[in-house]
């Protein structure tokens, strides 16, 4: 699967009706949990007929494409199933109950409720909410597709404007020739990762270098009265800066993770929970900032599609232990430097990032390890060093908007 992003342009009544049916998305989506938590243990099966209940007893409901309704339902059994599925796996700490939704920011067509024009430069939106056509800003060509290969769209709202994805079904190998070359990768915040090879790719920082500006145009919110025009127009202001530094840190791990990827055939990078570590408040911001969580997904999207093998490494003793000899170093955050009774002397990261190789060359690895349940939140690992591959989680795809 990928998925292509466009920027929508419209008249304000088109803005509104999109509003509207998010809106309306969201009101399914939360009557959907709260008949589940009135009715333990029903099915997807039931919240379809009670989404078929919601639109005979409102008419806003009936408005929105059948399609665009069942959608929904599928957001709220998914995050019920994913409730369920933390109990019975005892995930420590929270199992994450479905909750309610308050703002919503997107609404899924399937195949349904929406039409493209011959030239591939304007969709149609034919419910009855009134969002009608709108016109696609963006360089991709969808004249490369099949209309039965969009499985899905989406009208997603944002603080600069509203965008529309298409989702294909695609196979998004590519055949590449072999390099040769292996390297791990132990990522930090002094550096953005340091390899096996020695080196080290600055870290941009892009939250640090634009939190003053953040500073400003939160007091400008502050000082604002609650509920009034410009108010909201500071707000969409103090949006459009996060926006901007969400941007600049997925394009970074992006670009970083396929020049890595196109140089080794084998890459090896640590298996971090990143749950667990924000919970230092001494590092939590800058351990945010750094985005290792987007720079593991798109080194394991592009190995899928590039056919290389990723490796998930236990993190565990890979900056205490002797990378030449195996003998455990204890050190602090604070040394940064190796320092072995076998004479070997480097960087604390070179070091970790020769054990992490180790670690990996000791596994058949597996190409592709894009995991359902992302483990840099927390959840089960994808491909780990050592584990037999058959109890390894399946492959997914997942292609950026903006590649």
């Amino acid at each position: 699967m990928i998925v292509l992003e466009f920027k929508v342009k419209g008249k304000t009544t088109q803005y509104a009706a999109i509003d509207e049916a998010i809106r309306t998305a969201q009101f399914v989506r939360n009557k959907c949990i709260r008949y589940w938590m009135d009715n333990r243990g029903i099915g997807q099966k039931e919240l379809y007929r009670y989404n078929t209940a919601l639109r005979a007893e409102f008419p806003f409901v009936k408005t929105l494409n059948s399609h665009a309704c069942q959608a929904s339902v599928e957001r709220a059994y998914n995050s019920i199933a994913r409730f369920y599925d933390n109990c019975k796996r005892q995930v420590p700490g929270q199992k994450g109950y479905p909750k309610f939704k308050k703002n919503f920011r997107s609404v899924e067509y399937k195949t349904s409720g929406w039409a493209l024009s011959q030239t591939r430069k304007q969709i149609t939106f034919t419910d009855k909410k009134g969002i009608g056509k709108l016109k696609l800003k963006g360089t991709w060509d969808l004249n490369f597709y099949q209309i039965d290969q969009i499985k899905r769209v989406r009208l997603v709202r944002r603080a600069d404007g509203y965008y529309v994805q298409f989702v294909i079904r695609l196979d998004l190998q590519v055949d590449t020739n072999s390099t040769g070359r292996t390297i791990g990768l132990d990522v930090g915040l002094k550096e953005f990762y340091t390899d096996s090879n020695g080196h080290s790719e600055p870290n941009p920082r892009f939250y640090r270098k634009s939190e003053k500006r953040l500073k400003s145009r939160q007091r400008r919110v502050s000082r604002k009265k609650k509920g009034s025009t410009n108010r909201k127009k500071a707000i969409n202001r103090l949006g459009r800066a996060h926006l901007k530094i969400s941007r600049q840190r997925q394009e970074h791990a992006k670009k970083i993770a396929r020049c890595v990827i196109q140089s080794n055939d084998l890459v090896a990078y640590e298996d971090l929970r990143i749950r667990n570590l924000v919970k230092n408040h001494c590092l939590a911001k800058s351990i945010n900032d750094a985005g290792w969580y987007q720079f593991r997904k798109w080194l394991e999207h592009f190995g899928i599609k590039l056919r290389k093998i990723t490796v998930a490494v236990n993190p565990a003793y890979t900056t205490q232990n002797c990378s030449n000899c195996g003998t455990v170093v204890k050190k602090s955050l604070s040394t940064r430097t190796h320092i072995c009774e076998c004479g070997l002397e480097l960087d604390r990261d070179w070091n970790a990032a020769r054990n992490i190789l180790n670690l990996a060359l000791g596994t058949t690895g597996h190409v592709g390890t894009w995991i359902l349940n992302p483990n840099a939140s927390g959840d089960s690992t994808s491909t780990q060093a050592g584990e037999i591959l058959s109890g390894q989680v399946e492959s997914m795809n997942e292609e950026s908007s903006r590649l």
